[in-house]
Parts: C-alpha cells; structure tokens; sequence
C-alpha cells in the first residue's frame, strides 16, 4: 500500500478506505477525486442491492462515466465493465488503483464511449447491474443510454447518481424514453439517485453521430455525441480559422485538443503539403476528427495521423516508440477550460508545456481563447514569449515560438 499522508481525506468504502486522486495531478489540488454522488451511489449499491454483487460471478457490473475511478476502486473486488468518453478518467483509474497496489486488475474491463458495451443478444449475458455517473452532456447520456440498451433485460437495476444541480428534467425523461419507468431518490448532500426500470419497447438507435455544415468556410464536421459545439462551428474555433492564413508553413501540424477537427482540417487546405495530428483526450472527439478529415481529404488519408491521449503525454510515447520523432512546426489549439464541473487552466496549462517539447525550435503554439482567461501570461512562462496576432470583444489570438535555450534567457 503506498504511504498515505497524514490528515489526508480518503474515499472510504465498506470494505476499504482508498487513496485518489485526480488527473491532471495539481500540486496544493483543494478538489477531490470524488463527490457526495458517487459516495450514495456507492453505499446505496452495497446496502441495497448486495444481491447483485457476486465475487464469483463473471457476469460484470457496467460502471459508467466514472471520473476518477473511485467507483472502479469500490468495487474492484467484482468483475467491471468501466465504460467512458475519457482517456483521463480511465487513466486516472488505472493510476489509482496502482497507487493503493490493487492487483486483481484483469476483472477490469476499460471501454471507450466508441465501444459498445456486451450485447444481450450475443453469447454474452445482459448486465445484472448498471451504474451510471450522470454526464456533462446530455448528447452523450443519450447515446449511452440507446447502446445501454441492448445490453440489459427486465431484471437489470440501472442506478444513476448526480449532484442535484445537475439533474433536469431533461435527464429524467431521456431515462424514461429510452430506459422505461423512472423515480429519483430524496437528496443526501446535495445528491441524487435516479432509478430506471427497463420496461419500454425503444429499440431505436442513436441519434449520433451527427453533421454540421458552415457555408461561411465552406466546411462539414461530424459530430459524435460529446464532441464540443455540436450545433454549429465554435465562435473561438471561428476566428483562429479567420486568422489562419498568417500562421507559418509547416511540413507538420498538431491540432491538441482537437474536437471535431475544425482546425487542422481547415490547415490542412491552407497548408495542403503538411501532416496532421489530431489529439484529444476524449474517444468521441477522435473518432469525429477522424470522419470529419476523411470526408474532406479522402485522397490524403496517409497525411492525417488520430490520437488519445493525456494533453500530448501518449501522442509523445506512440511517437518515440515508432522511432517518429519528427517535431512539429506549428500546434494550434483551442484550450479547455474546464474539467467534468469544475473551472480552471490547468488544461491549459499541461497542455501548453507539452505543446513546446513537441515544437522544434523555431515552432510555433497559436491559441484563441476568450480574453479574460490570461493566456498570454501562461505562455510567456512556459515559452518566454508571446505575441497577439487578433483580437475581436470576446477573443484573443495568441502565438508563441520556441526559443533555443540561450535566446529564452536573454528574454
């Protein structure tokens, strides 16, 4: 077990008391790496539905949207489908369960939000339970739910759990459209329970992926479920694009961040000689990426490259361990500013360190962010430099370039 500091808060089960933390992993980090939902969900499942919790049951518990892994944790002992949209979130899983040096890892299944779960119409048998951590986005809480729902019968208990801030009325009837009939449980600090019954006969698919079009750039994204901005071309993503006709050529192009692609897609037609590399800690935002690219330059599919990864921390290892270190010239990005609810630039911020040892020297990072968010300051640590390239009300365009290490220390 690893050393434990003192006065440290712990995640505390009925059958272990677990170390977490969260990912990225911030230095003085005030959050934790789990909230009053996933403790009633988790002791709700333990005190009221012990009969669906079998050591010696293969028939494994599907856990959904588990942010940090503390559910995965509660329930290691049992066999586990970890289903999500985020790299991250298994990332962080898998660390923690290394940092409390569990070893029964191969009853742990991690999916991505591109997989479809078990399918009770295989040899495989529906899920005995289901326990969801309620999502940011309501696109991707449907898709999970018409996937779920082929993978469960009448007798499956489906436990959702959320803050109560964040539980619709939206929520509850995608529950009972999708799922069947639908009850919530009193609040416990400040959360929830939802419990649904599969009692409907909805055998309709999702609704996802969809495809947008801008007329103004003349461009088509695709957009799975929980891809950022699905209803139309994000205004900060906008106005990079505007302002792309100045950014330096490059024979190799990082789109960090990527989403749906819109901004390497659309440097690819300013810069039709350069490869392109797509990443994205979200499995949804990668695979639309992916079809967006392919449905713009279906001749050029060896220019394109597709990743999931922590900022570039796994672009960098796939890169080093194919012997393709070949660095980047220009990086652009539109940052994240937030993580599941809460709020801050220390996405941001990863991903700009990362953005530099990517670039050969000379390479440049170019950002849109909203004005307010400070980004130059951050880049001027990281890189030593900064320049504004546009402004609008809203938004700033930013560069910065990498400086050999003795012109940073002249600056």
């Amino acid at each position: 077990m690893s050393l434990i500091m003192k006065n440290l808060e712990l995640f505390n089960t009925p059958s272990a008391s677990f170390e977490l933390k969260r990912l990225p992993d911030i230095a003085n980090d005030t959050l934790r790496a789990w909230d009053a939902a996933d403790e009633l969900l988790m002791n709700t499942v333990f005190n009221d539905y012990a009969d669906c919790l079998d050591k010696s049951d293969d028939q494994a518990i599907l856990i959904t949207n588990d942010n940090f892994g503390a559910l995965t944790l509660a329930f290691n002992e049992y066999s586990i489908d970890n289903w999500s949209d985020s790299f991250v979130s298994h990332l962080a899983a898998n660390e923690n369960l290394e940092l409390n040096d569990i070893k029964n890892t191969d009853s742990i299944r991690f999916m991505s939000s591109e997989d479809s779960p078990k399918s009770a119409e295989q040899s495989e048998l529906p899920y005995k339970l289901v326990i969801i951590k309620i999502p940011k986005t309501l696109s991707l809480l449907e898709d999970q739910l018409y996937k779920l729902k082929h993978c469960i019968n009448k007798d499956t208990k489906i436990i959702a759990a959320a803050m109560t801030k964040n539980i619709h009325n939206s929520t509850l009837a995608l529950f009972e459209k999708i799922i069947g009939t639908t009850t919530t449980s009193k609040a416990t600090k400040k959360a929830r329970l939802i419990f649904s019954e599969n009692n409907t006969d909805n055998n309709d698919k999702s609704p996802y992926p969809t495809t947008i079009s801008d007329e103004k750039i003349q461009i088509s994204l695709v957009n799975h479920a929980n891809v950022f901005s699905k209803e139309k071309l994000d205004v900060g993503t906008r106005f990079l694009i505007q302002n792309m006709d100045q950014c330096p050529s490059a024979e190799h192009i990082i789109d960090i961040g990527c989403g749906n692609g819109a901004l390497g897609i659309m440097a690819k037609r300013h810069q039709p000689n350069a490869k392109i590399s797509f990443v994205d800690e979200s499995y949804n935002s990668v695979a639309s990426a992916k079809d967006s690219y392919n449905n713009a330059y279906p001749e050029s599919a060896s220019d394109a490259s597709f990743h999931v990864s922590n900022a570039l921390e796994q672009f960098a290892e796939e890169s080093s361990a194919q012997e393709n270190k070949n660095k980047a010239q220009l990086v652009l990005c539109n940052p994240p500013f937030h993580q599941v609810h809460s709020i801050g630039d220390h996405i941001a911020w990863e991903m700009f360190k990362q953005s530099r040892e990517a670039l050969e020297t000379d390479g440049e990072i170019w950002i849109v962010g909203n004005r307010h968010l400070g980004y130059h300051i951050k880049l001027k640590k990281v890189f030593g430099n900064c320049r504004t390239i546009a402004t609008n009300p809203k938004f700033v365009i930013l560069a910065a370039k990498k400086l050999d290490k003795l012109n940073r220390t002249r600056k």
